[in-house]
C-alpha cells in the first residue's frame, strides 16, 4: 500500500507541474515579434536621450563630408610630421661622424617618440570605443588636445573623453583640451 501511496504523490506532482508549465506558456505567449529586444544583443546607452531611437542615433552619429575630410587631412598631416621625425633620427643613426652620446641621445629621443605615438593612438581608439565617430589625439608639453566631431559633443562626452585620456597619460584634467571640429 505505502508503494503505491508514493507513486500516486509523485504522478500527482508531475501533473501539477506539467499544468503549471501549460498555463505559464499559454499566459506568456510565443510571439517572438512583439518585443524587439533579443537575448545578447548590444545597444548604446545615451545620457542625453533615454528615449532616442536608432535612427535618432544614426543621424546624431554621421558625420559630414566636410568633417570627414578635416579628420583625413589632419592625419595625413600628423603622419607625415611623424615620418619626418623618424627619418631624422634615422639620419643621426647612419652618421659615421656621430658619436656614441649623439646616438644615444637620438635612441632616447625615439623611444619617447615613438611612446608618445602609442599613446595618442590608444586615446584615439579608447574614444572611439566609447561611441564617438572620429577622433585625433595631439600630445605636447602644453597638455593633450582632443578632436571629436561637434555634433558629438555634450555634457558626458566630455566626462568620457577626459576618462580616457587620463586613463592612458599622466596629465591633469586642466591640460586636457577638447576640441569640435
Amino acid at each position: 500500500m505505502k508503494f503505491q501511496k508514493k507513486y500516486v504523490v509523485l504522478s500527482a506532482l508531475v501533473l501539477a507541474l506539467a499544468a503549471a508549465v501549460y498555463v505559464n506558456w499559454q499566459f506568456s505567449g510565443t510571439d517572438s515579434s512583439v518585443t524587439s529586444k533579443e537575448l545578447g544583443a548590444a545597444s548604446y546607452v545615451s545620457a542625453t536621450a533615454a528615449s532616442s531611437t536608432a535612427d535618432e542615433a544614426v543621424q546624431t552619429a554621421a558625420i559630414t563630408k566636410e568633417q570627414e575630410n578635416f579628420f583625413a587631412t589632419e592625419r595625413t598631416k600628423r603622419q607625415s610630421t611623424q615620418d619626418k621625425i623618424m627619418d631624422d633620427a634615422q639620419k643621426v643613426f647612419d652618421l659615421d661622424t656621430a658619436d656614441d652620446s649623439k646616438k644615444s641621445e637620438a635612441q632616447q629621443n625615439v623611444e619617447e617618440i615613438i611612446k608618445i605615438f602609442t599613446i595618442q593612438d590608444s586615446i584615439e581608439s579608447i574614444v572611439k570605443a566609447k561611441g564617438f565617430s572620429e577622433c585625433l589625439c595631439y600630445i605636447s608639453d602644453e597638455g593633450v588636445t582632443v578632436i571629436v566631431p561637434n555634433g558629438e559633443l555634450n555634457d558626458t562626452s566630455a566626462l568620457l573623453i577626459d576618462d580616457a585620456v587620463t586613463s592612458h597619460y599622466n596629465v591633469d584634467y586642466s591640460d586636457i583640451s577638447i576640441v569640435g571640429a
